[in-house]
């Protein structure tokens, strides 16, 4: 009896931290993808390895530094992309302390759900800001690194506030933010 008590105590402390754990679909590797929790409900990105094992290490990096808690999606074009990961001036003009990355382009298509990395005109310049693709976007193909696909949660994605339309720049007033990024694998 003692043991059947103990047994259900246990699982009754545990419950917070499986309720939690997110649900990863098949062959998602834990160790590789973000939980991405925002205001408008949860994200989850497989990180592409295969294609940016650079970028991919600097997102864990910066998910396990805390430098994405509270980050806005700065700007998002409505029919285009929503970016977000500015941890330094919360409007797309900020990095984080590390170097820039080298690119590491590939053939995979732009299109509905591909993350990417922001950058300037230099090839050479992604750093920590990172966007979502709301549909196709195949003119940024061979020019930007594919970093990743959402995998659940695109339509949370879709429902962040977006820019006015017309707007050139596609930077949003009180935009939503990013609340918390995590490795998967770290989410308890």
């Amino acid at each position: 009896m003692i043991r059947i008590l103990a047994f259900v105590i246990a699982l009754v402390c545990a419950f917070p931290a499986f309720a939690q754990a997110p649900k990863l679909p098949a062959g998602v590797d834990p160790q590789n993808a973000l939980v991405i929790d925002t205001t408008k409900g949860r994200v989850i990105v497989k990180l592409r390895t295969d294609l940016a094992p650079k970028h991919a290490e600097r997102l864990k990096q910066l998910a396990r530094d805390g430098y994405y808690n509270n980050v806005p999606w700065h700007r998002v074009t409505d029919g285009f992309m929503a970016q977000t990961g500015d941890g330094q001036n919360f409007n797309g003009t900020g990095g984080s302390k590390y170097p820039n990355l080298q690119q590491e382009f590939s053939s995979t298509p732009f299109k509905r759900g591909v993350l990417g990395m922001a950058r300037s005109a230099d090839p050479n310049s992604a750093n920590s800001q990172f966007f979502i693709c709301f549909g196709d976007a195949s003119f940024l193909n061979n020019n930007y690194t594919v970093i990743g696909e959402v995998v659940s949660g695109m339509d949370v994605v879709d429902k962040l506030k977006k820019a006015p339309a017309g707007s050139q720049s596609g930077s949003v007033t009180d935009p939503d933010k990013m609340t918390k990024v995590q490795v998967a694998a770290d989410v308890k």
